[in-house]
């Protein structure tokens, strides 16, 4: 694993970690890297000094929020995998059998395609972007 310190093109500074360098590059051809801000697609890296390890206790802890806003985005994200459907990339079709009264109402989760969720807003179909990816989608 990398850490990069990145920054969009409005300024704001954050972190971001990446299996390899060619993983960040790819990442970001694609589009893929985004500011945790305010979710500009226009990062870059600035410069940062390399963190040594001096031994066990110089591990970083991955798993534990950093700040208030990590926070309230993993307390965000137990509350919508507690209390929803991960639907994975069949969220636009079932969001619509739902609104059409096809499927059972529920609250659902998942990962649709931009002009996918595009049209379902223009149908009147209320959706949401969330702040993280599903935990089910991760490896």
């Amino acid at each position: 694993m990398i850490r990069y310190a990145l920054r969009c093109e409005k300024g704001h500074d954050f972190d971001g970690w990446f299996r390899s360098s060619d993983g960040f590059d790819t990442l970001l051809a694609a589009g893929q890297v985004t500011c945790t801000q305010c979710g500009s697609a226009q990062v870059g890296k600035t410069l940062m000094a390399p963190r040594v390890a001096h031994g066990r206790d110089d591990t970083p802890d991955l798993h534990s929020p950093r700040n208030a806003q990590e926070a309230a985005l993993e307390k965000l994200r137990r509350h919508v995998e507690e209390n929803s459907d991960y639907v994975g990339m069949s969220f636009a079709a079932e969001a619509r059998a739902i609104h059409e009264g096809q499927a059972a109402e529920r609250p659902i989760h998942g990962e649709a395609k931009l002009e996918d969720a595009r049209k379902l807003l223009e149908d009147g179909i209320p959706v949401a972007p969330l702040p993280f990816r599903s935990r089910q989608r991760a490896n």
